[in-house]
């Protein structure tokens, strides 16, 4: 259960981030374009979440996916998303601010 929260939530071992972030993940914000607009990440896209289901070819073919938006709740739900319509190694990075410290 807890393995299960800390999946929807964004709290994993940031090793796992850093080293998906080295090998080219496809960043992505899921916040509201104004949001993403006051400050993201360096090299990261905004989908929001709303439109994720509609935008599922931009993450088909990725080697791996990290999903964040303000707290983790919202990429906790696009990663379960895209989970279910067979996008794989989609990690919730949670905040923007712990992706922003694990780009270097």
């Amino acid at each position: 259960m807890i393995g299960l929260f800390k999946s929807m939530f964004g709290q994993q071992d940031n090793t796992e981030l850093i080293k998906a972030i080295e090998e080219g993940a496809y960043l992505v914000d899921v916040r509201s374009p104004a949001e993403f607009n006051g400050g993201s990440v360096k090299g990261a896209v905004n989908i929001p979440l709303d439109s994720v289901p509609n935008q599922l070819s931009k993450f088909k073919g990725k080697k791996g996916v990290i999903v964040f938006c303000q707290s983790g709740s919202r990429s906790g739900v696009a990663k379960g998303i895209l989970e279910k319509n067979g996008i794989q190694n989609v990690i919730n990075g949670g905040g923007h601010s712990n992706v922003r410290n694990c780009v270097s």
